[in-house]
């Protein structure tokens, strides 16, 4: 296989930027591990305490220190479907390690809250700092120094980037991420949607929205569309963090049983105690991180990654921007066809040959990075798909042509020349947008700015009958300093509602939407936002607005000397409810913007007195183009 260039070109850039902070992290790395096992180190006091509540058996063998013991990270709750599941998970690991003459504990647990139950509620303002509470939980669990690789049982949103990070801090111990898998499939996404814009119109009663919610989200597993939560799944898999073929297979089933028991054997023969040592940090360097955005790009994933990957990234000491994430989109095809993007579930892209078909195709074309990984035979291995003869896991090829192609495509026929997410540059400064969930002809627009800085004011607008027949719909004041950036998902039936009407209509924030919103032209993630005083604060009802995703490019008209003169409008959102709002105040003080990963937490080693980053003006993270600086002269578009 030879790299194809540009995706040599960029994970050479991403490696040079971040040596110094990546050499950094591996020093630290491997200072622990010049300590051996932590646990052998323990006082009698401390061990005595680590295992005073196991069985005699388990009890026996952490008193010798001569086999390892496995930390259990789980996400598991009963009220989300997708981490449901989780709560038989610590048995059957306990069980297989056992069986190995090993031992496992639950370490801890992190919280694991569901965006689809809080989208347009006030709990959504928690949302994203809950990925940075989680990876602070991870280390909580991990700090007693009792373990010598770790399980992470998580799935959804936030909840994976979380444990990651976390993973991260830890990066001398091995690690492998055991998903749950996703529902089985309910009424079609599509069918859904119709029925939410029906209800948007009045032409649906509570009570029909109900029942098709109910039947698209009926059972455990994960959400069946290809939002942020399967995108984690697919992401792992590409860094090579998940045995191969784990990610679609459906919760509470012989071969997902199977699948948990060899992850928790092949995490013992990982750790320092076995024969193969992998430690996590030392696994997750830069071409791990262009694998996981390659994918996602292939499969027109979540637009929420390119806020977490950064933040991920960043763990490691691996600096990875926005311009790198476009890049990549740009050389990338997309080859999967799921909704939003398409009518498939991923049950259908699974079946249609999924992940591994995916993956051997990005690898045959140079797009992916053939890396070590947890599973021997590196990314190769995760061409494969497991299967379950005889009561025995195995492996077996993964299809090479595509069982439908209106779901999977090779390179040589994608759906698209490029990857699923553009990068848009302009005075209104930078954002991000799906493309690939978007047809080609509502990919630009030229319209008035209908300026709100509570999106519940959009509803009312339409209800009054006063929105323009099109329009750009400006939410503002939606970023992780104003709020804690949450998802605005609630808007897409109305928006949705619109477009089928025949109107032009298009939504720029500086929010975040939820990796199942498609449809709508929508430029998100905008930094700096306008909390921060970023250009969203300038505009005024009316402006217009060009947005071209085809072309890159997210700008407001505005006559340049009038630009300057305009001062920082007010937020005139009313406050939400508390719910917790202000336990999270100093998170939205010392948040960093979108394209650093919207972190509240110091993630990755610290920059020196003199840092790269200062030193490295040319790759700094935030870099504000000097079209954002200086907006546009007015012109007729």
């Amino acid at each position: 296989m030879t790299l194809h260039p540009r995706i040599e070109a960029v994970t050479d850039r991403i490696r040079r930027r971040s040596a110094r902070p990546r050499q950094a992290y591996l020093d630290g790395i491997d200072a622990v591990l010049k300590e051996g096992p932590l646990r052998t180190r323990l006082s009698c006091g401390n061990l005595a305490h680590g295992f005073a509540a196991c069985g005699p058996t388990d009890k026996g063998r952490l008193r010798a220190d001569v086999t390892a013991n496995l930390a259990i990270v789980t996400a598991y709750n009963d009220m989300l479907s997708a981490h449901q599941p989780f709560e038989r998970y610590p048995e059957l690991v306990r069980q297989a390690a056992r069986e190995m003459g090993a031992t496992a504990q639950v370490a801890g647990g992190v919280p694991a809250m569901c965006d689809g139950v809080t989208q347009g509620r006030p709990g959504m303002e928690l949302s994203l700092f809950s990925r940075d509470v989680i990876a602070q939980s991870t280390a909580i669990s991990l700090s007693h120094d009792m373990f010598d690789a770790a399980l992470y049982l998580g799935v959804c949103d936030k909840i994976v980037p979380g444990l990651l990070i976390g993973a991260l801090a830890f990066g001398h111990l091995p690690a492998v991420f055991v998903p749950a898998g996703p529902m089985t499939p309910g009424i079609p996404n599509k069918e859904k949607a119709a029925v939410r814009e029906r209800y948007a119109a009045g032409e649906a009663t509570r009570e029909e929205l109900l029942e098709a919610e109910a039947a698209s989200y009926h059972g455990v597993g994960t959400c069946t569309f290809y939002g942020t939560a399967n995108s984690n799944q697919t992401l792992l898999e590409a860094m090579g963090l998940q045995l191969p073929g784990t990610s679609f297979v459906n919760p509470d089933t012989p071969l997902r049983d199977a699948l948990t028991r060899a992850s928790t054997e092949r995490a013992l023969q990982m750790s320092a105690l076995g024969d193969d040592y992998r430690p996590i940090g030392h696994l997750i360097d830069e071409r791990a991180i262009v694998n996981a955005i390659a994918a996602l790009m292939a499969t027109g994933g979540s637009t929420n990654h390119t806020i977490h990957w950064v933040a991920v990234a960043r763990a490691a000491g691996i600096l990875l921007t926005w311009d790198d994430i476009d890049e990549i989109s740009q050389t990338v095809p997309l080859l999967a066809h799921v909704y939003p993007n398409g009518e498939a579930d991923v049950n259908r892209f699974a079946a249609a040959g999924g992940t591994q078909f995916v993956f051997r195709e990005l690898l045959d074309a140079g797009l992916m990075h053939d890396i070590p990984t947890i599973a021997e035979g590196g990314m190769r291995a995760y061409c494969q798909e497991p299967r379950l003869i005889d009561g025995q896991l195995s492996y077996a090829p993964g299809t090479a042509t595509s069982g439908d192609d209106k779901v999977v495509r090779p390179v040589s026929a994608p759906f698209e020349a490029q990857g699923g997410l553009r990068l848009l540059r302009g005075n209104l400064g930078r954002a991000l947008i799906k493309t690939s969930a978007v047809k080609p002809e509502y990919r630009r627009i030229h319209a008035p700015a209908v300026v709100v800085d509570d999106p519940r004011s959009l509803n009312k607008l339409h209800a009054a009958g006063v929105l323009p027949q099109d329009f750009v719909a400006v939410v503002r004041y939606q970023g992780p300093k104003a709020n804690g950036m949450p998802e605005l998902h609630s808007l897409a039936p109305l928006l949705g509602l619109l477009q089928n009407q025949g109107r032009r209509v298009a939504l720029v924030t500086d929010g975040r939407l939820s990796g199942a919103s498609g449809k709508i032209p929508a430029a998100i993630h905008i930094t700096p936002e306008a909390a921060a005083g970023g250009p969203l604060a300038r505009l005024r009802e009316g402006d217009m607005i060009l947005l071209d995703a085809e072309a890159g490019i997210l700008e407001a008209q505005v006559n340049a000397e009038e630009w300057k003169l305009r001062t920082i409008a007010p937020d005139t959102a009313r406050p939400s409810h508390d719910l917790g709002r202000n336990l999270f105040a100093l998170s939205r003080q010392q948040v960093s913007p979108a394209d650093q990963g919207a972190l509240s937490i110091s993630c990755g080693p610290p920059s020196p007195e003199h840092g790269w980053e200062e030193e490295d003006a040319e790759y700094e993270l935030g870099h504000v183009p000097a079209a954002a600086q200086a907006p546009h002269e007015a012109k007729d578009a």
